[in-house]
């Protein structure tokens, strides 16, 4: 049958009228997606002119009756090129952002409409219903196909004895496997990694998750990757313990009750022919909904501390150390003295589940007018079953005392019920201008966007794990920037001052240790991407070393600009940013040692007052040792840097 082709050029459309086929493109052509429309709807994407995800089946099956199979009919077509520029009022990689696309929507007979969305650095695509009443979504079909055998990184769901398989922290380690060695028994949590050995990287997430679960991955036993979702709950128990949380003990046989007309979430895939493409990449919040927040003014980031990790064990103090008040003074006098903005006051300041009930050693009039006089700020945890309990009569105490940021902890699901629990608290904070932090959550998806006052958040392997586990090792922590902190912002909590090798670490609470050297953890606060980036170290030990602390206090957490000049997937990471004039450069690496030669020509011109946290010539035996210099330095120059195994640097450039 002869086809009608029509091309509209300047958006890079393809459509063949009888094949209902449709293509789009790329700004920049390197990506092509084709989208075929026969009993059900495919889609395939092209990089360079080669395939690197097979036809791949999507649907959306609502209510009884209304799904993209059988008798498809298309009602209308319609195209568009964007080209603009974000400006993000908490700029975590930078503070301009290009948003250059080309966008196909095709509309069909049923009340359903397929948007594809086509960047130089990746794809996604979303659906939209056309429905006047509710709806229920029974499930969303997302495939991904792929030609060949890849390898895949993936952090896999441990199901938990006393819940379902769709608990959890969001906080695996990654594993690598092939594609046809993941079956359904396989729930993964996204970000998730293809890694072709050649060709680009495909990091498949989603972005803009709102009044819907998020998605699950699982294997298929073949070359393919499904999106799976957890259904709606219906009936919930309430679980005993230190820190007690609502699990589902019930679920529908749907995964959301929404409204009839909407937008669903995107589904994302990342495009990377090269490494150090990933970590700068910021496609997910590109397609996120811009923000709800008018005024950002009140939302203050930078750098805090946390005694929860090394369990308020100081030292050299005239004072029991402990949850009372001459602790958090301490830590205001620590965090004003190396320039931090504000101290957290972690689980055990008041009951956990009453935040009203005060811990009896704490005088929280006598702290908070303490920090005023400081100026540093509060920052409070919360259970977050107490919070939403609390909610109004809690964030009036913390205006009260002047906190102007909370953690909430131990959500553990991301089902569309735990979904909206997010968008309560944030709506909440918005109106009250305190700052939130979600702990126990799945990953950002766009939502630091939509709400830039919800700054960070975990759904990450961080330092905590080094009190009971051997699972942060360098290896992990220089996977996350590849992966995990795509998709967002991460707290994963840095600066661990006692450092071992894997020879030496112990697993030990109170006296916590982390694998890998000292320079290795506090480039941390320069390559991970957290716009409250908390200091988790032993403050009694920080104010030993003051030089070392000075220049940890004084890296910026938001950023105008990022460049990651250098980065190999698993093995290392060099993350230059910029704020205002000055520069601030930040390498980690794996258990292998590396010798680097870096060209500063990203600089901008001029000369620089260069700062440098190498690691120490004995930092292979006894990780803690580190050399601190100064040396001049200019965008002529190059660098020569060695990192010894875990191990690290930071460059602070100061222009002159």
């Amino acid at each position: 049958m002869k086809c009608l082709l029509l091309l509209w050029l300047s958006v890079g459309i393809n459509l063949c009228v009888a094949a209902r086929t449709y293509e789009i493109n790329s700004p920049g052509s390197r990506i092509r997606v084709v989208i075929d429309i026969s009993n059900t709807v495919h889609y395939s994407v092209f990089f360079d002119g080669r395939l690197i995800l097979e036809p791949s089946h999507i649907n959306m099956i609502i209510n009884d009756d209304l799904n993209l199979t059988g008798n498809l009919q298309v009602r209308k077509t319609s195209t568009r090129t964007v080209k603009e520029m974000i400006v993000s009022p908490v700029p975590e990689k930078r503070k301009f952002i290009p948003d250059y696309y080309n966008e196909l929507t095709i509309r069909f007979r049923q009340p359903l409409s397929l948007i594809i969305r086509v960047y130089d650095d990746g794809l996604a695509y979303r659906f939209h219903s056309h429905l006047k009443d509710s709806i229920t979504v029974k499930n969303e079909i997302s495939e991904y196909r792929f030609p060949f055998n890849h390898s895949v990184y993936f952090s896999e769901v441990v199901k938990r004895e006393n819940a379902d398989i769709f608990h959890t922290s969001f906080e695996e380690p990654y594993q690598i496997k092939s594609l046809d060695s993941l079956s359904e028994k396989n729930l993964c949590f996204s970000p998730l990694l293809i890694a072709p050995e050649s060709g680009p990287k495909i990091l498949l997430t989603e972005s803009d998750l709102e009044d819907y679960p998020g998605m699950f991955i699982t294997g298929n036993n073949d070359l393919s990757l499904l999106g799976r979702f957890a259904p709606y709950p219906l009936e919930e128990e309430i679980t005993s313990g230190e820190f007690p949380q609502a699990i589902v003990s019930k679920r529908a046989d749907y995964i959301a009750r929404t409204k009839g007309t909407r937008n669903f979430p995107w589904r994302v895939l990342i495009i990377a022919d090269e490494d150090r493409s990933l970590p700068a990449n910021d496609l997910v919040y590109r397609l996120a909904s811009p923000p709800k927040v008018k005024d950002v003014s009140w939302i203050k980031p930078g750098q805090g501390t946390d005694e929860w990790i090394i369990g308020v064990n100081l030292f050299n103090v005239p004072f029991k150390s402990g949850v009372n008040t001459a602790t958090y003074k301490y830590y205001i006098d620590f965090a004003k003295q190396f320039g931090f903005e504000r101290i957290m006051m972690d689980a055990g300041w008041s009951d956990y589940k009453d935040l009203t009930k005060i811990n009896a050693d704490i005088n929280m009039d006598e702290i908070a007018a303490y920090a005023r006089e400081k100026n540093i700020g509060l920052s409070m945890w919360t259970l977050a079953m107490t919070l939403d309990r609390q909610l109004d009569t809690a964030l009036k105490q913390f205006q009260k005392w002047g906190v102007d940021f909370i953690m909430t902890d131990f959500m553990d699901r991301d089902d569309q019920l735990m979904v909206n629990f997010y968008q309560r608290m944030a709506e909440a904070c918005a109106k009250a201008k305190i700052m939130i932090m979600f702990h126990g959550a799945f990953k950002p998806a766009g939502f630091n966007r939509t709400w830039p006052h919800a700054v960070t958040r975990e759904g990450v392997l961080g330092s905590e794990y080094n009190i009971w586990s051997e699972k942060a090792t360098p290896e992990h922590n220089v996977l996350l920037p590849f992966i995990r902190m795509v998709s967002g912002p991460m707290d994963y909590e840095p600066g661990i001052l006692d450092n071992a090798t894997a020879k030496t670490f112990r697993p030990i609470g109170d006296k916590v240790m982390a694998m890998g050297t000292r320079a290795h953890q506090s480039a941390m606060f320069i390559v991970y991407e957290s716009p409250i980036q908390i200091f988790s170290g032993n403050p009694s030990q920080g104010m030993l070393e003051p030089a070392f602390m000075k220049l940890l206090g004084s890296i910026p957490t938001v950023w105008d600009t990022t460049v990651v000049p250098d980065a190999r997937l698993g093995d290392y990471i060099i993350t230059a940013r910029r704020s205002g004039d000055d520069w601030y450069i930040g390498g980690m690496c794996d258990w292998t040692a590396r010798d680097f030669t870096l060209d500063l020509s990203f600089l901008n011109r001029g000369s620089y007052k260069a700062t440098l946290l190498e690691d120490g010539i004995n930092a292979d035996r006894y990780p803690s040792d580190y050399r601190l210099t100064e040396k001049k330095l200019s965008d002529t120059d190059s660098l020569k840097i060695h990192m010894a195994p875990g191990g690290g640097f930071i460059i602070k450039l100061e222009k002159r």
